[in-house]
């Protein structure tokens, strides 16, 4: 029987449907009709997010679940974050911050930043947020590449990373500290403005392509790049919330991302707020105990985190689960890096279920791939395109054209740049932005291959690829086998230049907290790898570490493991997740 193209004519139509008839019936027009809108074809974010549900009567339903990290618990519904926001707009005018100028925040998990961003993109503002654990350089380099003029942070952070460098920091007008009465000369304070700022709703005036967020990503060379978001992204973080995540409105959901980074932007707070569903904020790091007793005291529904948590949760051991009911949990998801197909597995076997991979980056805005709700889980897969998105695996030509790959080929990820989250430029550097454009299509640097049912899976970056004996090797699947062994905590693996085959494997493992390095074990992980890899592929040597070198997302990088085995410069240091920058 033909389907009906008519029978699914809006985005809630769509989601109890399978899989293959959402690809063939979505449109965007039917997330743009879900949306408020402004008047003359105008859109915002904030709008979106938080006056659309006061607007359609959804005013008392809880918005805001934050837990300090002394044990508070304190709770914003959507007309609350309304007025704070409608406060911050005003306040940003007082103080001379005109449309498309750029505010940042370097702020940890607390709600000043939701009502700051909030506020920034109903004035009209550029909302970019800055990892709290940057060194001093870090922060000031990507104040000054946006070129700042608000910066909302705490005193704390400010005297650490920020003071000293002030007078290199000529646009940044105004600082306002969260937790301070502005007795910091050149800050002033957030809460004593925001309380006397103007509560009367603002008028707003943004358009779909008017600029609204900035997100900084680093290169393999150069300064970090800050890529373009407009106030369009909107209809790329609800299409995904609820066709990625299935996440609904009231329910409870927790990103686990830092919102210094665009998961714990696009998901840790557009995202949910744009669902209507109830967006929980924890503001301590990572403990086991403290993250099992969240999901069961809160009765968290849809939970987001990343697969270097999920790791450590594995450390941790089974048998801790059993002490905590986790029966609210409906579905979960990861973000971030590939996950290991072990970590499905052991989610399937401890927790009952298993985590959805999702695949995107700070280009593109919202989740492009994931392994979607209703359809099994592929184990290591990325997963399947979302309605609306145009994936495919290329090979780019010398002369820029694109070749696309047939099943079980490896070529880079390509997407044709038609989706409203997409990025719409490097700010102030449109050479870095042509070359990750190839005519329509936007070239995402990770090599991969797509197999005969669709699923892409993940080979590894394009300047990560080990060449061996003509054969392309990529490092995460490597890896991912010698996680399999229950000894190995995480593995990194590189290219180790050779002059018979051009490179090798090589591999760099941490070891669980009950197993001890030495040569009976590294021989035995030697064979274990091999057997499961053959020959070719597996590492021909490997080595004992205290620790890999990863960003603060939780990506290893192997640049850093190549430079420091070939003795070579290591290069920009201020991703790292232990690297204060402040030495």
């Amino acid at each position: 029987m033909t389907a009906d193209p008519h029978q699914a004519a809006s985005l809630e139509a769509l989601v109890p449907l399978d899989y293959a008839t959402r690809r063939q019936r979505f449109r965007w027009t039917m997330v743009r009709e879900a949306l408020q809108g402004l008047p003359g074809g105008g859109l915002n974010i904030a709008v979106e997010a938080v006056d659309r549900h006061v607007h359609d009567g959804h005013g008392e339903r809880l918005a805001l679940r934050w837990l300090a990290r002394d044990g508070r618990l304190v709770e914003y519904r959507y007309r609350d974050l309304k007025t704070l926001s409608d406060r911050f707009a005003n306040l940003l005018r007082e103080l001379g911050v005109s449309p498309e100028q750029r505010v940042f925040s370097l702020l940890g998990r607390v709600p000043e930043l939701h009502i700051a961003a909030l506020g920034t993109l109903k004035n009209g503002s550029v909302f970019c947020p800055l990892f709290s654990a940057f060194g001093p350089e870090p922060v000031a380099t990507r104040l000054r590449l946006g070129e700042a003029r608000v910066l909302i942070t705490s005193s704390t952070l400010y005297r650490r990373k920020v003071a000293a460098l002030r007078d290199s920091l000529p646009a940044l007008r105004h600082v306002l500290l969260i937790d301070d009465a502005g007795e910091i000369d050149g800050t002033e304070c957030f809460h004593t403005l925001l309380d006397a700022a103007d509560a009367t709703p603002p008028s707003i005036d943004t358009r779909p392509e008017s600029m609204a967020l900035l997100h900084f990503t680093s290169g393999t060379t150069g300064t970090p790049k800050a890529a373009v978001h407009v106030h369009e992204a909107v209809l790329g973080h609800l299409a995904s919330a609820r066709l990625a995540l299935d996440l609904r409105p009231g329910e409870l959901f927790w990103c686990t991302a830092d919102p210094g980074w665009v998961t714990g932007i696009s998901y840790g707070l557009i995202a949910p707020l744009t669902v209507g569903a109830v967006n929980l904020l924890d503001e301590a790091e990572f403990q086991v105990d403290r993250w099992y007793e969240i999901l069961q005291d809160h009765r968290v529904r849809v939970w987001y985190t990343a697969p270097t948590a999920i790791r450590m949760l594995m450390k941790a051991g089974d048998e801790v689960v059993k002490n905590y009911d986790l029966g609210s949990l409906r579905f979960l998801a990861s973000v971030g890096e590939p996950l290991n197909s072990e970590a499905v597995l052991w989610s399937q076997r401890v927790l009952g279920q298993p985590f959805h991979d999702t695949w995107w980056q700070s280009e593109t805005g919202a989740i492009m791939i994931s392994n979607p709700p209703g359809l099994p889980v592929q184990p290591g897969a990325m997963g399947l395109p979302l309605p609306g998105i145009d994936a495919r695996v290329a090979r780019r030509g010398e002369n820029g054209s694109l070749t696309f790959c047939s099943p079980g080929e490896d070529g880079e990820l390509a997407l044709k740049a038609d989706w409203p989250s997409r990025l719409r430029g490097y700010l102030n550097d449109p050479e870095r932005f042509r070359e990750v454009m190839a005519g329509d299509y936007y070239l995402s640097g990770d090599l991969v291959r797509q197999d005969g049912d669709g699923y892409f899976w993940f080979v590894g970056r394009t300047d990560d690829v080990i060449k061996s004996a003509g054969h392309l090797i990529g490092p995460f699947e490597v890896e991912s086998a010698l996680m399999e062994h229950p000894a190995v905590a995480e593995a990194g693996v590189i290219g180790k230049p050779d002059p018979m085959v051009m490179e090798i494997v090589k591999a760099f493992v941490t070891l669980k907290g009950d197993h001890k390095p030495g040569e009976a074990l590294q021989r035995e992980l030697l064979g274990f790898a091999r057997r499961r890899l053959g020959p070719t592929v597996a590492p021909r040597e490997l080595e004992f570490v205290e620790d890999l070198p990863k960003t603060r997302s939780g990506k290893i990088l192997r640049r850093v493991l190549k430079a420091r085995e070939l003795g070579l410069p290591l290069g920009d240091l201020s991703m790292l997740e232990d690297d204060s920058g402040e030495s």
